[in-house]
């Protein structure tokens, strides 16, 4: 992605220097070689290219490239990963050395035994105020964390090294916060009586299980459709964010078949036949011999995120997109990662009491919109990805992507999410109430005028609404005969 009369700094310079193939960074770094540029911004590719004056270049030392990264490109733990692996140790030493009390080297330092889960050769700081991981002004993060003796540092981060996501707390996010969505619904169910909501509450269950059905283009049976709704309406009253639990959830959302007693021991991947004798490979999932130690991350990420009080929507956003992008199951990952983010709404407090959000049925209506926020994470990892499949559709995986499984950036998929929620209470939910509470208004409106049994009244909105209002002669004729002409055009007229 070089420009010319640029060159690459921080994390893009790194990389280009030790021939690393990296998932592209939200952020790239150029500078400037000639003496009048000043600082440009652009974006392009849903990346943001900043390109600084001649004066910002670092030099050419790893540690000052790395310094750099992370005073202008943020952190990137898959990218530092990788750097770290690639470069010689003394040379970390010596830059660490040379200031070992700047915030940056001791992030640095911090960030390579974090990751390495290795000591520098280096002793433990004894003096300098203590310092957060991540400033919590540009990310979520556990507050106010653990406290690290060696480095004087207060870590902040989401995870452990097992897995440990980031979420930047961009413009959208912000807005997010400052926006009361369970204050919000709370004022919606304000203005209908219980008996009604309980009723209302029951249909948007059955809507939401339908529709993240209708998501993986599944049909399933009343029972297995009653059994998920079952489900839904547990979700507010336990975590589910335990081994034992998930597995029991996907045994009682799949066909008996495909029941499973552990996370999956094959390669899985999610691809698409195209004509009769090629496949496109979509996405690939975490070798099995990394899964127990990633879903075991995630688990921790949970449990840390949970007592931070962190955002719901960004706790959600994270334990569940961590959830499809690892892909613990042969079947059932898609509906357990919907279910997830009720399960994480509920229990942190952002759904009132009894209340559901519809979200699938959101995603349903805006698959582009919930296949790019899947497509944030899994369209660069499959850029790097290097597999074979034989005949039979077996995969293999050549190259080891174990890092980026670990490490991923989940702002896309937070800031999605909140999309997602924010068009449900505010669009979906009120619509579904008015059309329900309408419904109810015309079943009795339709009774006062003549008692006929709810499933007749029931079917003659349904045929007038297919029609414009009106009831055609020839439903009339097979199952309103008994409607004198003045009761058919006042109930056409409620309807």
């Amino acid at each position: 992605m070089a420009i010319p009369d640029f060159k690459p700094a921080g994390y893009a310079y790194l990389a280009k220097k030790l021939q690393l193939s990296i998932i592209p960074h939200w952020h790239v770094s150029f500078v400037s070689s000639g003496s009048v540029y000043v600082y440009h911004s652009r974006f392009r590719s849903g990346v943001i290219e900043d390109i600084y004056p001649k004066s910002y270049w670092p030099g050419d030392r790893i540690g000052d490239h790395l310094e750099f990264a992370l005073k202008y490109d943020g952190v990137a733990l898959g990218c530092l990963f990788l750097i770290f692996q690639a470069i010689e140790e003394n040379d970390l030493v010596l830059y660490i050395e040379a200031k070992p009390t700047g915030k940056y080297a001791r992030r640095i330092w911090f960030f390579y035994e974090f990751l390495m889960e290795k000591k520098l050769p280096l002793r433990d700081l004894e003096r300098g105020n203590y310092l957060e991981v991540l400033d919590q002004d540009f990310y979520y993060v556990n507050a106010p964390g653990e406290q690290i003796v060696r480095q004087r540092l207060m870590n902040n981060l989401l995870g452990d090294n097992k897995f440990c996501p980031v979420v930047r707390r961009t413009e959208k996010l912000k807005k997010m916060e400052r926006e009361n969505i369970h204050q919000q619904c709370e004022n919606l169910m304000d203005g209908y009586s219980p008996l009604f909501l309980r009723g209302a509450i029951g249909y948007l269950y059955k809507k939401e299980t339908k529709s993240s059905f209708a998501i993986e283009h599944i049909k399933p049976s009343s029972a297995r459709d009653d059994k998920f709704v079952a489900l839904l309406e547990t979700a507010k009253n336990s975590d589910f964010c335990e081994k034992d639990l998930l597995i029991d959830l996907q045994n009682r959302i799949v066909d008996f078949k495909f029941k499973e007693e552990n996370y999956r021991e094959n390669q899985n991947y999610v691809g698409e036949i195209i004509g009769s004798q090629r496949e496109i490979i979509h996405y690939i999932s975490p070798q099995p011999e990394y899964l127990n130690e990633l879903m075991e991350g995630l688990l921790d990420a949970h449990r840390k995120i949970k007592n931070a009080n962190v955002v719901p929507i960004i706790h959600a956003a994270v334990i569940a997109y961590g959830f499809i992008y690892l892909h613990p199951f042969e079947d059932g990952n898609g509906r357990i990662h919907r279910f997830l983010i009720h399960n994480i709404l509920a229990t942190q407090g952002l759904v009132p009491k009894g209340l559901i959000f519809p979200v699938s049925a959101l995603m349903l209506k805006n698959m582009a919109d919930y296949n790019a926020s899947l497509e944030a994470f899994s369209k660069p990892l499959m850029s790097l990805a290097d597999y074979e499949l034989d005949d039979i559709g077996r995969l293999t995986v050549l190259k080891d992507l174990a890092v980026w499984y670990r490490y991923m950036d989940l702002t896309p998929q937070a800031e999605a999410l909140y999309s997602f929620i924010k068009l449900t209470v505010e669009d979906e939910v009120v619509q579904e109430l008015n059309f329900l509470d309408n419904y109810d208004r015309t079943k009795k409106a339709i009774r006062d005028v003549i008692d006929m049994p709810d499933r007749l009244v029931d079917l003659f909105i349904r045929l007038c609404v297919q029609n414009n209002g009106y009831l055609s002669k020839s439903k009339r004729k097979a199952y309103f005969e008994f409607l004198s002409d003045e009761e058919l055009a006042l109930l056409e007229k409620f309807v």
